[in-house]
Order: structure tokens, then sequence, then C-alpha cells
């Protein structure tokens, strides 16, 4: 596969170490941005500016299959992918560093008067570490997890233990998390896909299909083992803290946070309707030993400065606290958070490339992904004309099936029965795989 990577950053210095071994990998950047450490590896540099379309053709754009932009300027990435696209029949990743700029770009793909010139995929760092974050403090580890959908939707396996609260219950009476569906069960290791009527017992291991945040919260609530998560101390209040404290709220777990400015508290109050805001430097130890910071569970430190970040994950430690995160902007410091003993030093840039790892997985086959052994399979089918108009209930398939997700113009949706499906449509649909090619045959043309 050919890749270009505008921008010789540390995120892109990150792809190029990344990948080069296995693809055809170019970089554009000016010279003077180039360190010795793309020297090192076996890629192609080309100089100047990705925004300028005979740089795209000197990099051989027309061949290229994937065009990242990862340079530190939202506006550069941006018109860098918009080129590129035009010009090639090539996939776009672009990074930006505002929710603004996330929000617009994939509304417009969702318009129904979108053109063929659009972004396939936006990157924005900041929400990836706040996911990876909410899962480290909230989710149990999962058996299985397989991304769909650009990382909107998962599916996730759970086993489930005595202890919890759902073993004896029926599916319908449990009240799982809105927008997340159970479409399948292994039980004394042989795999069915369960209706509203089927009891979950013990040793069960539970299959999950929603939107990736949906899991997260479900995970939280239902499969937490021995100790649960019940107060949380976050040490700065930007995008990352903010979106935190939101995601804590919608789970009832008690949250402080702790900010320098002012103005952001006076913000984040307005968005915020349970979280405790403190005006104040989360360096000062009398300030986190007056508000009791020792006791919380959990202790975030998500402030834009390692160093700030590492000198607050210490202090809560000095003070008691169970378990400190600490987010690291350079990727070379996680090493020395980690030996002075930060439980969990976490980067944006790591979560990024973690995604883009994930985008380019080789997923042009229907299959999608397989469970426990081979007995399940995740089905990707596109809707025909024929079925458009259709609710879920009408279809009649021919076999035990869920539709776990739809994907409609880069948008999910986690469907009911009433749902109605349109063409074009992608359905991403969980089935036995001895029952797999009956589903396919059921969605082709008549």
């Amino acid at each position: 596969m050919k890749i270009i990577i505008f921008g010789a950053t540390e995120v892109g210095c990150l792809l190029a170490t990344e990948f080069f071994e296995d693809h055809d990998i170019t970089i554009i950047d000016k010279e003077e941005n180039r360190t010795e450490q793309f020297d090192k590896l076996d890629i192609s540099f080309v100089q100047g500016n990705a925004s300028d379309i005979d740089v795209l053709r000197c990099a051989d754009i027309k061949n290229t299959d994937i065009f990242i932009a990862c340079t530190p300027m939202d506006e550069v990435n941006i018109v860098a992918c918009l080129a590129a696209k035009r010009y090639g029949k090539v996939r776009t990743i672009c990074f930006v560093s505002k929710e603004e700029y996330k929000n617009t770009l994939t509304y417009e793909k969702n318009d129904d008067y979108f053109t063929d010139v659009f972004i396939d995929y936006i990157i924005w760092p900041e929400e990836l570490l706040t996911q990876e974050i909410f899962r480290i403090v909230t989710v149990a580890h999962a058996l299985d997890v397989e991304n769909f959908a650009d990382g909107k939707a998962r599916l996730l396996e759970y086993k489930v233990k005595e202890n919890l609260s759902i073993v004896g219950q029926k599916i319908k009476d449990v009240g799982f998390t809105q927008d997340t569906l159970i479409v399948g069960i292994t039980r004394n290791g042989q795999l069915f896909i369960p209706n509203g009527e089927t009891e979950i017992l013990v040793d069960d291991k539970l299959i999950f299909m929603g939107t990736s945040h949906s899991l997260d919260v479900l995970a939280g609530t239902f499969f937490h083992e021995n100790e649960y998560v019940k107060n949380v101390a976050i040490i700065g209040g930007g995008n990352v803290g903010l979106m935190l404290a939101k995601s804590l709220e919608a789970m009832k777990i008690r949250t402080k946070i702790i900010e320098k400015n002012l103005d952001r508290c006076h913000c984040m109050s307005e968005e915020l309707s349970n979280t405790l805001i403190l005006n104040g430097d989360g360096t000062d130890l009398k300030l986190l030993d007056e508000e009791d910071i020792g006791s919380c569970d959990v202790v975030i430190s998500v402030t834009n400065n390692d160093e700030r970040n590492l000198l607050c994950s210490l202090l809560a430690k000095q003070l008691g606290v169970k378990r400190v995160i600490a987010r690291v902007s350079k990727v070379l410091n996680i090493p020395l958070f980690e030996r002075v003993g930060i439980d969990v030093a976490i980067s944006a840039k790591n979560s990024a490339l973690n995604e883009v790892r994930n985008d380019l997985l080789d997923n042009d086959v229907d299959i999608l992904a397989t469970v426990e052994q081979g007995q399940g399979e995740v089905l990707e089918i596109g809707v025909l004309p024929e079925f458009s108009g259709k609710k879920i209930l009408e279809l009649q398939l021919p076999c035990r099936a869920i539709i776990g997700i739809i994907e409609r113009k880069k948008t999910v949706i986690i469907p009911t029965g009433l749902t109605e499906i349109q063409s074009g449509d992608v359905l991403i649909i969980f089935t036995k795989a001895e029952d797999a090619q009956v589903i396919k045959e059921f969605f082709k043309v008549s």
C-alpha cells in the first residue's frame, strides 16, 4: 500500500516508523522540518506543502492509497486533504486540534448535498485520548474488541462473573445501555443468538454491538469486577478535562476538576451540572490536601504540560491516591512517567496512532470479523433498492441474525425493529458462521 504522510512531526514520525516496513511511505514537508529520525527509515521525502497540487503530483498522489495530513495547522491539513481527494482516488485522514473542525467536517460529510470531494476520516487526538482514559477508568477488560465504522461503533465480549447483578435475569429485564445490542452468547463453548427471553447465566460470554461511547458506559455499569470507581479528581479543565467530566457525570461518578484559569472555570460551570469545579493550581499541595484528594479512587492530570502533569501526579501519589493517570504530550516521556510510579501514562499521539492502525486494516471483504474461534461472523452488507423503506422487523430473515449497526452517510445508527433501512445503507450483521452465506444471499438482488 502506498501512503503519503504530510507533516514531519512527532505524529508523522510515529506513523512512518509504524508502517514503513510493510508499506511504501512518502513524507511531505519543508526540508528544515526533516529530522534524523526520518533518515533512519526506508522512506521517500518530498519537499514542499501538500496543499500545492504540483507537490502532490511529485509525491505520486495518483497512485496513492492513503493520504494522512498531520501538520500542527488544522487549516493546512484540511486544504491538503481536499486537494488530494480531488486529484486522486485516495482515502484521506485529517488530523485536527479543534472540536469545531471535527464537528463541521463530519457534518459536511453527512449532508445530503456533499460532493465527491470530502475528507474520509477526521481524527481529533484529544477526543481519542479522552475515550481511552474513560475506558481505563471505568471499563473492565473485554475478552474481544472489534472496531467498525471508523471507530464510531464496536463489538465487545465479556464473561459473566457470579457476583454480577445481571446473573439470572432475562435480557429484556436487564435494561442494558441505550444504543447497545446483545447479539450473541457463548455457553458451554457453543455460540447462539439470544432473544429477550434468554436468561443470563454465570460463565456466559456476552457479545455486544453498539456505539463506542455507549459500550464504554455499558461496561462501566455492568461489568466491573470487585472495585468500583466512585469519585475522581481531574487536574486541568481543557478539552480533555471537560469531556471526561461529562462522561463521568453520565455514569454518576462524583467528579471534581481543578483548573487554574478562572474564565475557563466559568465556561465549564455552564456545561457541567454535577461536577465540583475548583479554581486553583493542581501543583498546590495545600489545596490538594484541603480538598481531600487523597481519598479519590482516581486522579487524572490532563494539563497541556508534561512537567506539570508529572508533578501533580506525584503529589497525588504522595497523598495516597489509589490510581493516578497522567497525560503525556511527548511520547518519549512515557517511560519516565512509568519509572517514577505513575500508574498510567497516556499520550494523545499514541491514541491517534492506534486509530490510524485500525483504519489501515484490510476490510475490503464482506466479513468484517470472526468471533469465538470462527463460530460467529460479522458481515458488512450494502442495502440494495429492493429493500429500501423496509422496517427491520419486516425483513423476515431466513435464519437467526441481528443487524447490530447501520452506517448511513458516515453516521452510525443502532437500530430497533421499527428502524427503516434505506438504499445505500451499510448493514453490519452478526450471525453464526454456518448461516453467513444464507444471509448474504438474502440481501442480493433476486
